[in-house]
């Protein structure tokens, strides 16, 4: 499945911000965007958020840009709409 993110490093607190249909994704992190921080602290959140290890999370575009086009592999699309319903709840 691959999703589009919006990155907001140096927030307080990880968390997604925003979500428009079918997968764009506002996410803020505490990481500052210094030495890839931001990026491994994003694959993480993004890992545990949709119960997939962060190795399996893969930033395809925009490493170097706010937004991003991420792979979650091992994560159908069907998976993936069930676990962003419980997101919304």
């Amino acid at each position: 499945m691959v999703i589009e993110v919006k990155v907001k490093p140096g927030a307080g607190k990880d968390a997604v911000l925003n979500y428009k249909a079918p997968n764009f994704f506002e996410i803020s992190v505490k990481a500052k965007a210094e030495k890839n921080q931001a990026n491994q602290a994003l694959c993480k959140f993004l890992g545990k958020l949709f119960g997939i290890g962060s190795s399996n999370v893969k930033i395809l575009k925009g490493k170097t840009s706010r937004n991003k086009l991420i792979k979650l592999e091992t994560l159908s699309e069907s998976e993936f709409l069930k676990r962003v319903e419980r997101l919304k709840k």
